[in-house]
């Protein structure tokens, strides 16, 4: 890295973000402070990106990059960062990033809070029913037949399940917890004393699962998450719980879910599938208790905006000769999502 010191020298940072996502990510504000950390060639694609290669020394990515592999890693001799707009990295580093000395760094922290928000719409969308009243009304049922649905309920004093501590995890913990509902968690990875902090009880799966009203997925793309939820496990959920899924389609098996929503015993709140876009005869798509979202749970004006700050500072730090606050190792790697 550059040595530090008052004035460090500025790195040539080719930033290959489509213009409609830069403008997102490097607002005003965060655009003026990327130029004051970095002397910036702006690519309007990917493929554009590969002419500029050769100076770069650091490449700030978005989601679609092409994999970083040998051929591609021989045009950037001088790379010694990359820098991604979002959270996960996997599509794209390969191990000879990591084998070449090359940085890596992510932007996921800026999504949390707001997948955990829309996360918290869902689960309470979920627990008032909304899904159903809006499908029915949107369907042309008669009022007195779009009045109907299973018992409502409110948030305070709800047991709510959530599976995995990641970071949209925590942040979702902490508003539902806001709003008074009493969590459990399941992550094998959490310490006792790390779960008292977030105020949650610790639990296996199969408890949070059979004890929740709401169960919210927070869980990373791991092989052993691979259809985390399958028949046997959405059997355990009780009459009348819905089921929360902002992060991957990954962790559940998409056939076994609408098998138990097509009983109407429960419900469920989806951001992610299988096949994205979703087809248009998808079943899901006819289900009056599903709420469907088109995988746009981080896409706020204020997150978007947080994920650009995140990868400027990271790049000042990197001029600076400082350690970066988001660093993804090649061990880190392989237990993200």
């Amino acid at each position: 890295m550059p040595g530090s010191g008052d004035a460090p020298r500025l790195p040539v940072t080719v930033v290959s973000v489509p213009p409609a996502l830069r403008d997102q990510f490097f607002p005003a504000e965060v655009g003026a402070r990327l130029a004051e950390v970095a002397d910036c060639v702006l690519v309007d694609d990917h493929a554009a990106a590969a002419q500029w290669l050769p100076r770069a020394e650091v490449l700030v990515t978005a989601w679609g990059f092409p994999r970083l592999d040998a051929g591609l890693l021989d045009l950037a001799p001088r790379l010694r960062l990359v820098a991604h707009t979002g959270a996960s990295v996997k599509p794209f580093v390969t191990d000879g990033v990591f084998d070449r000395g090359i940085a890596v760094t992510q932007a996921g922290q800026g999504m949390a809070r707001s997948v955990a928000e829309v996360a918290l719409a869902f689960t309470l969308a979920l627990l008032h029913r909304l899904p159903r009243f809006d499908h029915a009304l949107h369907a042309g049922a008669a009022w007195d037949a779009a009045e109907q649905a299973p018992p409502r309920d409110e948030i305070l004093g709800c047991p709510v399940g959530v599976v995995a501590a990641s970071r949209t995890g925590r942040a979702y913990v902490s508003l539902v917890r806001a709003l008074g509902a009493e969590v459990t968690l399941a992550d094998p990875t959490l310490s006792a004393s790390e779960a008292a902090a977030l105020g949650v009880r610790l639990a296996g799966l199969d408890e949070v699962l059979a004890g929740s009203r709401i169960v919210a997925l927070h869980a990373p793309v791991l092989p052993e998450t691979r259809h985390l939820l399958g028949a046997r496990e959405l059997a355990l959920l009780p009459d009348g719980a819905g089921l929360v899924n902002t992060a991957r389609s990954w962790l559940v098996d998409e056939a076994a879910l609408v098998a138990e929503l097509s009983t109407g015993r429960i419900d469920a709140a989806l951001d992610v599938f299988d096949d994205e876009p979703l087809p248009s005869g998808h079943p899901l798509r006819a289900l009056p208790n599903v709420l469907l979202t088109p995988h746009q749970a981080a896409g706020t004006v204020q997150g978007r905006r947080r994920q650009g700050a995140i990868v400027v500072e990271e790049i000042a730090r990197y001029a600076a000769g400082r350690p970066l606050a988001h660093a993804v190792t090649r061990q880190l790697l392989t237990r993200m999502g």
